[in-house]
């Protein structure tokens, strides 16, 4: 099984890793498009007023425009620690125990803008760009990524993809048909969806698979999995979608 997370905006700055080496990163074979949107990013940092308008920074928040400038030089951290919010604070990464995050690390990708998907445990640096934004000069970042991320995840072919994403990331790289797959909704019993709490039990219930690393190979298996855990998983009515039910 492949876990597929959403990025976030808010994340932990600084790290101790080496600089980013975007061939060492999970799915290799996205190498080119990752260098394409690195190389528009660095540029675009050239300009903080044009940075600043086409990111949609506050004031408060033209200090992001160095991140991108020193995308290539500076320090790293694993990806599943960089984000902050409310469904990594959820997750609490740091917290889990040494297997459990190796588990992270061969189970679970995060969908990052410059990056695509990459390993919960590659190695990243912090950046500022959301999956809507329009770079000056380059294609829409959907038309650059969805084609190339749903290849690449055709060719690593997982038995099953859990997809936790947001419906702007998942137009960055739709799981192919070949891939067995489920899209993932949270609601209330009465079938209420939910934002806030949408990404607490998406954080909490990637944490308990963290926590058990069960072997789960189909959505039966993730299913049988949760019932031991007492999450409940129920059919959403709708071809390839799950409702993940939490308490209102």
């Amino acid at each position: 099984m492949k876990v597929l997370l959403p990025p976030s905006e808010t994340k932990r700055p600084g790290g101790s890793g080496a600089p980013l080496a975007l061939g060492e990163l999970g799915l290799p074979a996205l190498a080119p498009q990752r260098e394409a949107v690195v190389d528009a990013l660095v540029a675009l940092a050239a300009d903080a007023g044009e940075s600043q308008r086409v990111l949609k920074l506050s004031d408060r928040q033209v200090g992001d425009i160095e991140q991108n400038r020193m995308l290539r030089a500076s320090a790293t951290m694993p990806a599943v620690d960089r984000y902050t919010g409310v469904l990594y604070d959820a997750l609490d990464a740091g917290t889990l125990s040494a297997p459990s995050r190796r588990w992270l690390g061969a189970h679970a990708w995060v969908h990052a803008a410059p990056f695509g998907p990459v390993g919960a445990l590659d190695a990243i640096p912090s950046y500022r760009l959301a999956a809507g934004t329009s770079l000056p000069g380059f294609v829409p970042l959907r038309r650059h990524w969805a084609e190339a991320v749903s290849s690449a995840i055709a060719q690593e072919a997982p038995a099953f993809v859990l997809d936790l994403r947001s419906e702007a990331y998942v137009a960055l790289g739709p799981v192919p048909a070949s891939v067995p797959s489920t899209y993932v909704r949270v609601v209330t019993a009465s079938g209420r969806a939910l934002n806030h709490f949408n990404k607490k039990a998406k954080g909490e219930l990637v944490r308990a698979l963290a926590e058990d690393r069960p072997r789960v190979r189909s959505l039966a298996g993730l299913r049988k999995w949760a019932s031991g855990r007492a999450i409940e998983i129920r059919d959403a009515g709708e071809d390839g979608i799950v409702e993940l039910v939490v308490a209102s």
